[in-house]
């Protein structure tokens, strides 16, 4: 075979701007090549949320690991262009992520220069700027013109201080003072208004009102690059700040799910400024024996049931795969009403076609289903038997209920759930030692498992349970419920567990704010 069969086609290199932080900011453009990213050097400054895209898209391993090779962008820009280049002339595609916009910082610059003069094919995805999402994140309205500038390297002081508009300076605690003293020396007024932001963007992001004559006694203790911005417009800051004033801006909130069912939760919780910390408590596993599901879905396919009541998603989705293993699908519950407990139950049933007849109206709960579901009627229902796939540990509510309205039960395990292993050493600490603003429990199993794994969460953790079923175990734990929503549902809950937050501080009653543990953060 000849060299030139033989030859790899060089790949390209990708400069992608990842924003100021928040990965929400990306655009859509930047998150799609982050995710099929194999191969991407970063620089120390990019967010964590950003970094944790990288190779989202790309194919597992038969081990469950991902072939993504995510390094440091390490030396001067000719150095970092010249491993790219090395790289993209091997045959990969090469993903460089910096913070920012590429284009707007000289060092990237240099490595596009550099990149261009090796002929290789490049792009440029544009990422939002700092100097103008940060100041809208801390709730300043810039207006049609302001002047940027770093401070972290040369300055012509009298220019930056005789510039129409708001400044907006990139720059460090250390350099505050000199900034503060040079500004007024040439002309600013001292008591000109002064905003410091740390982590802009991000839910860290901590906003520091001054002068520029407290500037540095203020913000002296941020650590990190931060964004000043100085000018009359800080002044209306407290009116128009939307980001750091959100009902759980800065809470660390346990969400003891299993992973799968997470999701939503974080979801709806970082709406609201929190930072979720999801810990396993419970782990769903197929029961010990599957002689029982096999037969309820072969009564399913032959009109053994007249009901199939669903108690959770987890019973819905054990169902589905049954259904998977025989290659039936949504028409083997032709003919079989279907009532689920919640409307979460609902929308996974919903989720394959398939429109349940009966969900509660009042209360979602097993108690509530029950209430509405009527009773066996030897007339006009043919069959009297229902089908209640559930878990192995799930109470005798519902089926002693459905019993006293006259229905056969085939009461099928159809997964169990178990105890998850405990979480790190460290956030087991923070629970015991009110780590956590806030806890929400979804179940009474969450509860007990939660203590089982990790221990009781600290008195002055704000606990939030889903219904009362679970807020009674969690009282029998010896926890103080502070949170029930109306409604038994996920999203309810976060809702609840915000008007909360907000009562509390309206009250004054919210604690003074408490240094996070570095994992929390």
């Amino acid at each position: 075979m000849s060299s030139r069969a033989t030859k790899k086609h060089p790949g390209r290199i990708l400069f992608v701007g990842s924003g100021p932080g928040d990965p929400a900011l990306l655009t859509v453009r930047a998150r799609e090549v982050l995710g099929r990213a194999r191969l991407a050097f970063t620089d120390p400054d990019v967010d964590k949320g950003v970094l944790a895209l990288i190779g989202v898209a790309v194919e597992e391993n038969e081990d469950g690991t991902r072939p993504v090779d995510v390094r440091p962008a390490l030396g001067e820009p000719a150095e970092v262009a010249k491993t790219l280049i090395a790289e993209a002339r091997a045959g990969h595609d090469v993903v460089r992520v910096v913070a920012g916009d590429p284009l707007t910082t000289d060092a990237v610059i240099n490595e596009v220069n550099t990149v261009t003069r090796s002929h290789m094919v490049f792009e440029v995805l544009p990422g939002l700027p700092g100097g103008s999402a940060v100041p809208s994140y801390a709730g300043i309205a810039l207006g049609g013109g302001h002047t940027e500038a770093d401070v972290r390297g040369e300055v012509d002081w009298a220019a930056l201080a005789a510039a129409p508009g708001p400044l907006v300076l990139h720059a460090t605690s250390g350099h505050l003072a000199e900034t503060a003293s040079a500004l007024v020396e040439h002309g600013m007024a001292p008591q000109t208004p002064v905003a410091v932001t740390v982590r802009g963007t991000t839910r860290q992001q901590r906003t520091i009102e001054a002068t520029l004559a407290t500037l540095n006694s203020a913000a002296s203790e941020l650590v990190g690059p931060l964004v000043v911005t100085i000018g009359k417009v800080v002044a209306a800051r407290s009116k128009m700040s939307w980001w750091e004033s959100r009902a759980l801006y800065g809470w660390t909130v346990l969400v003891p799910r299993t992973k799968d069912q997470a999701a939503e939760m974080s979801e709806r919780l970082v709406t609201h400024g929190a930072i979720p910390m999801e810990v396993p408590t419970i782990a769903v596993e197929p029961p010990r024996s599957p002689a029982q599901m096999e037969r309820a879905v072969k009564g399913l396919v032959d009109g053994r049931y007249q009901w199939v009541v669903f108690t959770s998603t987890n019973a819905v989705r054990a169902v589905w795969e049954k259904f998977a293993e025989f290659g039936l699908d949504a028409r083997a519950f032709s003919g079989v009403k279907i009532a689920c407990v919640g409307e979460a139950t609902a929308d996974k049933v919903r989720s394959f076609g398939i429109n349940p007849e009966l969900v509660p109206s009042g209360e979602q709960s097993s108690e509530g289903l029950l209430a509405d579901f009527p009773p066996y009627d030897d007339v006009f229902d043919p069959v009297n038997r229902v089908l209640l796939p559930r878990a192995d540990i799930a109470t005798e509510t519902l089926a002693e209920g459905l019993r006293d309205r006259g229905w056969e039960i085939d009461d099928v395990t159809a997964y169990r759930t178990v105890r998850a292993s405990p979480p790190p050493a460290e956030t087991r600490e923070m629970i015991k030692t009110g780590g956590f603003d806030a806890v929400l429990f979804t179940s009474s199993s969450t509860v007990r498992n939660l203590v089982g794994i990790a221990g009781k969460p600290h008195a002055r953790t704000i606990v939030a349970c889903i219904g009362p079923k679970t807020a009674e175990t969690a009282i029998e734990f010896g926890l103080r419920v502070d949170v029930q929503p109306e409604v038994a549902q996920v999203g309810p809950l976060v809702e609840a567990l915000a008007e909360h937050a907000a009562r509390l501080r309206a009250e004054g009653l919210l604690p003074p704010p408490r240094k996070k543990s570095r994992r929390s953060r």
